[in-house]
């Protein structure tokens, strides 16, 4: 163990890594009440000290982890952040792939999914955070087509299907034993996912009083407050 730490001590990087480890390990089991650099430090291994050399504080280790997460998502999902989108049509775009990469990263990561879609939504700015900014924009960039149904609310869409991939895996760990059940869970959400895109869950016709009452709602959301974007 001496060692260990002797190692870590002399690699920055490889001590931040360990101790951003041993965050992430804390968050998923106890949640952001039982963050702390010192729990964190004992976690990983390292001198309380050195910890606070890297994070003087809890709310530095969970902005860390948040962006750390953030990063995950969108390479299991949108690629490298730094090699950037490829310029290619929306109808290019492999919906089935990106709702199954979100679904399953969100089932492998349930606790530190939540955490990061909490402290994401209740940021006052929200588009900050990488993989919700390219979330986002690829929904606008999708309503703009004519594939798309009109007057779609895009920051509405987003934050519905986004919270119910990661609160999808509450229900599945709960109701799954094993990895492979829990893998057809995440499977399941996806394919209904891609059901309501393609078809919605109502047919109009059958409700031509709660459709005649939408126009009526698009009117008003001029007036709704939106979520603010990055200066």
């Amino acid at each position: 163990m001496t060692e260990k730490r002797a190692r870590r001590t002399r690699n920055p990087e490889r001590t931040r890594e360990a101790i951003l480890e041993a965050a992430r390990e804390v968050l998923a089991q106890d949640g952001k009440e039982g963050l702390s650099v010192a729990q964190v430090a004992q976690r990983a291994g390292i001198n309380r000290g050195t910890a606070y050399q890297h994070f003087q504080t809890r709310e530095q280790l969970l902005d860390a982890t948040v962006a750390w997460v953030s990063d995950k998502l969108h390479r299991e999902v949108f690629g490298d952040p730094a090699v950037g989108l490829p310029d290619r049509p929306v109808k290019g775009v492999d919906i089935e792939a990106v709702n199954k990469h979100l679904a399953t990263f969100a089932m492998e990561n349930p606790a530190l999914g939540r955490i990061w879609l909490f402290e994401v939504l209740s940021s006052k700015r929200p588009a900050n955070d990488p993989f919700w900014r390219q979330y986002e924009s690829a929904f606008a960039r999708f309503a703009k087509t004519e594939l798309a149904q009109p007057d779609i609310d895009v920051e509405v869409l987003s934050v519905l299907f986004m919270a119910g991939s990661f609160i999808w895996p509450v229900w599945a760990r709960a109701h799954a034993r094993t990895a492979k059940e829990r893998q057809q869970m995440a499977e399941r959400f996806t394919r209904e996912v891609i059901r309501l895109n393609l078809h919605g869950t109502l047919r109009a016709e059958k409700y031509p009083e709660l459709d005649a009452s939408v126009p009526r709602r698009r009117a008003r959301k001029a007036s709704s407050p939106k979520l603010s974007s990055p200066k």
